[in-house]
């Protein structure tokens, strides 16, 4: 697949997402079934993996760290501060001082010098961003960090980082059935030079199909929590589907291929990072990066995934107010 821009280097288009292996989905995979996939994302040419603090409070960052060690030049680590785990709580902080700390603690957990790019993961209310971002300037001065992130934040809050320090991505969820960035973050992104990095491109795996029932998840599973995966909501988004089936059969590709090549047709400043558990689902992802999508096709989709068919919202209440994005 072409390469696209990600601060200043190139990575692939369809890049690779950790959390899944240490993370919110469940219990932590095995260690070998988690280098298996990481490893095989490196087969693959995926030259981009993304990690956090949050993550397994440490654990994904350590396997990432341990895994690609000895990975080649060309591949881009990014990671995460300001959302992290602390006596088994997750806590936002984004005071400088706490930043410079996380930033600490993940360069031991990643066995690396540097992190190629370093993404606020949630801005902390309490805290202006232009402080935040100010202490993540301090540490690419000192070399801690190659470039600097921000995630789910809006267009307005991107505009006063973007004054303190140039941002080189901004990660928002992306998919055809959240389509918030359209609102404000997508155009801010091109027009200020920002990659827009698309993460749960595949909507938390609904749109592959593969989730029959919410109740098939497991008790851990972050996805019981949200309000589309509630019985009533999952049915209503289930309707979907089979259309969606339909176009992929007719483009000649699967679901879950022909809904992250949506996501990469939004502009060439975007990137997806879908993650996943298993080997197959990262062969069938990684083909999306080969697909394009006509024009006709194109409309078709976001017809179909218009955001007044998608039944209930992202988050629950207490987690959306976390976050800085538009609404629709």
């Amino acid at each position: 697949m072409t390469p696209r821009k990600l601060g200043p280097c190139e990575v692939s288009a369809v890049s690779f997402g950790c959390m899944n292996l240490s993370h919110a989905y469940g219990p932590p995979q095995p260690r070998e079934i988690s280098e298996r996939v990481l490893r095989r994302a490196l087969d693959l040419g995926v030259t981009h993996f993304d990690t956090a603090a949050l993550y397994g409070f440490g654990m994904n960052e350590k396997l990432v760290g341990e895994v690609l060690a000895q990975r080649p030049d060309n591949i881009v680590i990014a990671s995460k501060c300001g959302l992290f785990g602390r006596d088994g709580k997750r806590v936002i902080d984004g005071r400088p001082e706490s930043i410079r700390a996380i930033c600490e603690e993940s360069l031991r957990n990643l066995r690396a010098e540097r992190i190629d790019l370093y993404y606020l993961h949630r801005w902390d209310q309490r805290v202006p961003i232009e402080e935040s971002v100010g202490a993540m300037a301090d540490l690419k001065a000192a070399g801690k960090i190659g470039a600097i992130g921000l995630s789910e934040v809006g267009a307005a809050t991107l505009r006063r980082a973007h004054a303190v320090h140039p941002i080189a991505a901004l990660q928002s969820e992306y998919s055809l059935w959240t389509r918030n960035p359209e609102i404000a973050v997508l155009a801010e992104c091109r027009r200020l030079g920002i990659t827009l990095v698309a993460f749960s491109p595949l909507g938390r795996g609904f749109l592959a199909g593969a989730i029959q029932s919410p109740a098939e998840l497991h008790e851990a599973d972050i996805r019981r929590t949200m309000p589309r995966f509630q019985a009533a909501q999952f049915a209503q988004n289930a309707a979907l589907l089979a259309p969606l089936g339909a176009i992929a059969a007719r483009v000649g590709c699967t679901r879950a291929q022909l809904a992250i090549a949506w996501v990469l047709a939004q502009g060439d400043h975007v990137i997806a990072i879908p993650g996943t558990t298993k080997v197959a689902h990262l062969d069938d992802n990684h083909g999306a990066g080969a697909i394009e999508l006509d024009a006709a096709t194109l409309a078709e989709l976001d017809a179909l995934f218009r955001p007044g068919n998608i039944a209930g919202e992202r988050y629950p209440p207490a987690t959306q107010a976390e976050n800085d994005t538009e609404n629709f």
